[in-house]
């Protein structure tokens, strides 16, 4: 064995004097330096563990359609979610290593007091349900999807909004260095949406933490997002991390990028086409056939009645 003499040690490799003599001390160091940092590894794969894991859902929802569902891989790989790049086939890969943890929700404007609520004691506060429900792109392609959440009116309740309360107002999160279609202009950040009170109150709109019986995936709008299902995919907003209620119509981020094509009701509608597109029929992924558009999505039983006397034509 081959032991250095004094002459062969460098000055860089001997211990400080002052550890030398504490060893307790030097060894309490050096368990300190490895405990940090694993937990900060520890830490960090936490933020990245939770889609996947499953969810304790109480019961399937009324309103369910019993129609065949979008595969896992396609309704996860294919998805509109320009915080992170207008390419909707990009957007997973990009999204995987999106922070969710931890996570807060804010509650502001006109409610009888302001709070946050952290993400898991949400879930925790209500029974999930899962809640089979088509899903319609503005772009004229579809899913069914099978989301688990909780009825948005439920969450409002305990908001408790003021009488001035007419609107709802919900805001993605802001954050540029994790979300990379945020450094660009492509929409102004960040993404704001906004529903009527009497539409965020109807049963079928949900908040949504899952799907297909697991944490939502990021690329599908993580850790929260809004579940509208007769309205077009742009109003579904994701990773929600404000919610306002408001005396005025909000404008939204698209009425802001395009007001003559995206409108703030966003019904589904095959008698209203798009400026560059039909809207009659529609293209439901994983599929060849088109299929013919469905007034409200398919949903005009349970909410035509929120429009009565409105012409859709003119507020689309």
């Amino acid at each position: 064995m081959f032991i250095k003499k004094p002459s062969d040690i460098k000055s860089s490799e001997i211990t400080p004097k002052a550890l030398y003599i504490n060893r307790r001390q030097f060894m309490a160091v050096a368990a300190s330096l490895a405990a940090a940092g694993l937990a900060a590894e520890e830490m960090l794969l936490k933020t990245r563990a939770w889609a996947g894991q499953k969810l304790p859902v109480k019961k399937r929802g009324e309103f369910s359609v019993e129609e065949k569902q979008t595969s896992f891989k396609d309704a996860t790989h294919y998805n509109n979610f320009y915080e992170f790049s207008t390419d909707k086939e990009d957007v997973a890969e990009l999204a995987s290593k999106f922070r969710t943890r931890p996570w807060t929700i804010s509650i502001e404007g006109h409610v009888k007091q302001s709070k946050v609520y952290d993400i898991d004691a949400l879930i925790k506060m209500f029974p999930l349900e899962e809640r089979v429900y088509r899903f319609r792109c503005v772009e004229t392609w579809s899913m069914v999807l099978p989301w688990v959440g909780f009825a948005l009116g439920d969450f409002i309740k305990i908001c408790e909004p003021t009488s001035k309360a007419k609107y709802v107002k919900f805001t993605t999160i802001f954050s540029p260095e994790q979300m990379p279609g945020q450094k660009t202009s492509v929409l102004q950040w960040p993404y704001e949406e906004g529903l009527r009170m009497d539409e965020a109150m109807h049963p079928l709109t949900l908040l949504t933490v899952g799907m297909y019986g697991e944490i939502l995936p990021n690329q599908n709008g993580a850790p929260l997002r809004l579940v509208a299902p007769w309205k077009y995919g742009f109003k579904n907003i994701k990773s929600i991390v404000k919610i306002s209620f408001v005396e005025e119509m909000p404008v939204t981020t698209w009425m802001k990028a395009s007001p003559g094509e995206y409108g703030f009701y966003a019904n589904v509608n095959p008698d209203v086409d798009h400026p560059r597109w039909s809207q009659a029929q529609e293209r439901r992924i994983g599929e060849f056939l088109k299929k013919k558009t469905l007034r409200f999505n398919g949903y005009a039983e349970q909410v035509a009645s929120l429009y009565k006397g409105i012409d859709l034509r003119k507020f689309f």
